[in-house]
């Protein structure tokens, strides 16, 4: 197609801002299309226009096909750009756009169709040389064929779906007397999964490293690679951190492998920009082997674009207008090293649960090298009907070590208030000194999710955050002494409390801070303990001694200024109803003021006042009244979410008072409950057969 003036994005998220921003450099009118949870989303305000598709499930609207396809006729758009996910590697989806004479920004039907079969796939490219894993896979392989190839291939083997992705359906067996029970684990998993339970075996790679290739081909007959990216810092076989070029790979492998990617691509006649992906030992780096070929965008593009300086959208316009590749095999030059890292709406405390509700808070980073691919703004909500990547960063540096402090820094400085994100576990992942020296593989990752611990605000932040609240009750002129909000008591002031957490953590945990005198002139303790705070008690969240600092602080123009012995910061606060961001040279943390609560004497600390919904979700039970006293241990309310039940304790003996209804929906981190301590604690009962933890399916 000679000419495109608009263009369909058929998607969602960072991908569809991410393509409307080129399409928009390259003057062409972008369309957006949504679902109804989507009607005002950051993708629907970047584009030129925007077509409801249906309800927010995606079947009913991003995945159906007629009304994909109808919106692009509405808008006279001439092309479609699926992203990925979604429709992106769908041959009907290819094909409809054909029969209705609209340019699908992608390969044609029939290298997807090849290619999203493994063993299809696995044929192709084995007639054009390109190596593969020793293993079988032809199709209609049965168990018993599959259990006579097992001793000729080696154990350990890895069973694998030839439809799909992802993990589904995939085991490795290290025992040949496990493999029967595997295989058929295997089917029912891929049938479930992909509706077709035919499978095939590979030899396991053991220290598998993840590296794959970016391709271009044009309808000319060129191909092309622009260098290679390692992913295998995975999570449950989804990407976590990515980069270019890879740290294994020598030149020689590079060029190798690109080489390998190309003939893969002219294997299936594709056109257009695609990955193909690659598995390398760790101990063999010169060795690889062919594992899939993704025929669409990857999520991780930027790190390629960032070193090679080519825009891949900008390049698959071009070749969908038949125009030839705009560069050739001698003009890609590989220039530094990106690294991206996602960033996921999931709990990593909890078992990397995903999370949800309303952001109320973004703070994207800059600087030197930073590129941020974003999908969401204040006031989108976050829900568990798409995926729970919410953006992308990407930094970029003259070698390896520049990106990874820059991207270090930048995570630093990233804040989504009001949902909890993965930002926290990014930066324990980059501070691994494997993963600092480039000794990776698709395992490492979890080897070491055990060890992070959410790092919590530094003092200096919370001092900024509490004298901030301060400023804010100070009148700039009283008229009377008595006006002053300063404490002052005969005999000398008292220490005012607040509490600060970080917005999202489960449970209500928070720094007590207590601060004495003026802005202008206070000493801040920050800690378990505030000497002259009645029924202070400590706090779990915070068992470190406390620490005194002499504080003083005033606005200097839209940034507060606060000295803290005698080292001053500037710092740009932002504080709206509980939430508090507080940014500065040292980073960015979004908190939330707690309640202060007091303790009686032997009591329970300020940290275990309030019992919190760990995710979004809905309260289906209360186990008490309002007004009911408890011991510690006694259930309270019961949350369901994500298809599970917990139940939230009472962390002391107490008299509750509950903040919400059996019925509602709840927010992550919304306070469900609260405990004022009880000064006569009645023993723990043994919970009766109709209490909500004696429930089979009732999980903590």
């Amino acid at each position: 197609m000679d000419h495109i003036s608009t263009v369909l994005v058929a998607n969602r998220g960072e991908i569809a801002c991410r393509v409307i921003g080129t399409l928009r450099d390259q003057g062409v009118r972008a369309v957006a299309v949504y679902s109804d949870a989507d009607a005002d989303a950051p993708h629907v305000r970047a584009a030129d226009a925007a077509v409801r598709l249906g309800p927010a499930p995606a079947r009913q609207s991003y995945l159906d096909i007629d009304r994909v396809i109808d919106a692009a006729r509405r808008t006279g758009a001439e092309a479609i750009h699926p992203g990925y996910g979604f429709l992106a590697e769908n041959a009907a989806f290819a094909r409809a756009c054909a029969a209705a004479g609209i340019a699908f920004i992608g390969p044609p039907p029939e290298a997807i169709e090849t290619m999203g079969d493994k063993i299809s796939a696995r044929a192709a490219v084995e007639a054009r040389g390109v190596p593969t894993v020793p293993g079988i896979s032809r199709p209609g392989l049965d168990d018993a064929a599959l259990l006579a190839a097992a001793a000729d291939i080696g154990f350990p083997v890895l069973i694998k779906p030839s439809a799909g992705g992802g993990g589904k359906g995939m085991h490795r067996v290290e025992d040949p007397a496990e493999l029967p029970g595997a295989l058929a684990a295997a089917r029912r998993e891929a049938a479930g999964a992909f509706g077709d339970d035919t499978l095939f075996l590979e030899r396991f790679v053991d220290t598998p490293r993840h590296i794959e290739v970016q391709v271009l081909a044009d309808a000319h007959g060129s191909v092309i690679h622009l260098g290679e990216r390692e992913c295998s810092l995975q999570r449950r076989h989804q990407k976590v951190v990515e980069e270019a070029p890879s740290p294994l790979l020598d030149a020689a492998t590079r060029e190798r492998i690109g080489a390998a990617a190309c003939d893969a691509a002219r294997s299936v006649g594709y056109v257009g920009a695609g990955t193909v992906e690659f598995i390398v030992p760790a101990a063999e780096p010169d060795a690889f082997y062919f594992m899939e070929m993704n025929t669409r965008l990857q999520v991780e593009h930027p790190v390629t674009e960032e070193i090679t300086g080519v825009d891949l959208v900008a390049a698959q316009l071009a070749v969908a207008r038949g125009e030839p590749l705009p560069l050739t095999q001698e003009q890609v030059r590989l220039d530094g090293h990106a690294v991206e890292a996602r960033v996921y709406a999931e709990d990593p405390g909890a078992g990397f649960l995903p999370t949800g509700g309303r952001i109320r808070r973004v703070v994207a980073p800059a600087g030197p090298g930073i590129r941020v691919d974003s999908g969401i703004a204040d006031g989108v909500e976050v829900t568990s009907l798409y995926d729970p990547m919410l953006m992308k960063i990407i930094a970029h540096g003259a070698d390896r070590a520049e990106a990874l402090d820059r991207l270090d820094r930048a995570l630093a400085g990233t804040v989504v208030a009001g949902v909890g994100v993965n930002v926290d576990f990014l930066r324990h992942l980059l501070a691994d000194p494997d993963v600092a020296a480039g000794r990776l593989d698709t395992g490492l990752l979890e080897r070491i999710a055990g060890g992070h611990r959410r790092r919590p605000a530094p003092d200096e932040a919370l001092i900024a955050a509490a004298m901030d609240w301060l400023l804010a009750r100070w009148p700039a002129a009283a008229a009377s002494p008595w006006r002053v909000p300063d404490a002052w008591r005969p005999g000398g002031a008292a220490a005012q409390r607040l509490r600060l957490g970080a917005a999202g953590a489960a449970g209500g945990a928070a720094t007590l801070i207590g601060i004495t005198g003026a802005p202008g002139a206070a000493e801040v303790v920050v800690g378990a303990r505030v000497p002259g705070l009645d029924g202070a008690a400590a706090d779990d969240a915070d068992p470190a001694p406390p620490r005194r600092y002499a504080v003083a602080a005033h606005r200097d123009g839209e940034l507060l200024r606060v000295d803290v012995d005698g080292l001053a910061r500037h710092w740009r606060v932002d504080a709206a109803g509980g939430d508090v961001i507080v940014a500065g040279d040292p980073g960015a943390w979004a908190l939330v003021h707690r309640p202060v609560v007091r303790a009686a004497a032997g009591g329970a600390g300020d940290a275990d006042a309030v019992l919190r919904a760990p995710m979004p979700g809905t309260l289906i039970a209360a186990a008490v009244a309002d007004g009911d006293a408890v011991a510690e241990g006694d259930p309270v309310v019961v949350v369901e979410a994500m298809k599970m039940e917990h139940t939230l304790r009472a962390p002391h003996a107490g008299v509750v008072t509950l903040l919400a209804a059996p019925g509602d929906q709840v927010a992550g981190d919304a306070a469900l409950a609260r405990i004022d301590p009880d000064p006569d604690p009645r023993p723990t009962p043994d919970p009766g057969p109709g209490s909500p933890e004696s429930r089979p399916d009732a999980q903590e």
